[in-house]
């Protein structure tokens, strides 16, 4: 299926995740500065630095996707929802297991304080099942159902919150995208170069293989952090694609 994603350059659809110290994270910045468009904040850096991490990012020419996976009540998922707004970020994750009010209070917070700031309103993401887990991790939660039969159930839940899209592995990117059409943002983690490390990653895929299955976004980390020349490591995916 053609996507709206399709004639926007690969180097403009790999998201760089910073999951180091701020240090690290400023000196990769810099070198990717010109080349990547999107950078990652996660729980590691934002909580270590706080909120202005994300402006000082933005300010190097970044956009910012601020990776906190919010769940909890749907007041306080609201209140961090427009705080994430306020700081500047672009795209920002809930996870869809705390169920579509959760969701549509976060997602109506983030409209409304955009407004109220006249900023364009971020990318709204629902995480369905984390790259980390496999079937067995799934069914131990006490989920019986498969895998993929899981993640189109929380993936239509994100859909009927009016979210932006979701986040799931580049396995499920192909199901995902005959599901939400061809305007929905997908973003698939556990994207890992031919002959790459897994890590910590289970559901994974080449970053090639989540395109052509349907991914708006792919995120790579350690592949590109960790490699002898990040700046070469990003280049050999984006040429890739």
């Amino acid at each position: 299926m053609l996507t709206r994603f399709d004639d926007i350059p690969a180097s403009e659809r790999i998201i760089v995740a910073l999951d180091m110290d701020a240090f690290e994270a400023y000196a990769l910045a810099e070198r990717l500065r010109g080349r990547a468009k999107w950078v990652k904040i996660g729980m590691t850096l934002l909580y270590a630095e706080g909120p202005a991490i994300v402006s000082a990012f933005k300010k190097r020419g970044f956009n910012v996707f601020v990776d906190l996976k919010l769940h909890d009540i749907p007041h306080q998922v609201a209140g961090a929802a427009a705080s994430l707004v306020e700081c500047g970020a672009d795209m920002l994750t809930f996870h869809t297991v705390g169920g579509v009010p959760m969701m549509s209070a976060g997602q109506h917070s983030v409209e409304d304080r955009a407004g109220v700031l006249n900023v364009p309103c971020p990318i709204t993401l629902g995480v369905t099942v984390l790259t980390s887990m496999d079937a067995d991790t799934l069914r131990a939660t006490g989920v019986e159902r498969p895998m993929a039969d899981q993640v189109r159930t929380l993936a239509t839940q994100a859909r009927e919150a009016g979210l932006s899209g979701v986040v799931a592995s580049p396995q499920e990117a192909a199901m995902l995208r005959e599901l939400l059409g061809p305007d929905a943002l997908i973003v698939t983690p556990g994207v890992r170069p031919a002959g790459a490390d897994l890590g910590d990653q289970s559901r994974v895929a080449t970053p090639k293989a989540a395109f052509d299955a349907g991914a708006s976004h792919i995120v790579v980390g350690r592949p590109i952090t960790q490699a002898d020349d990040p700046v070469a490591a990003f280049e050999r995916i984006a040429a890739e694609l």
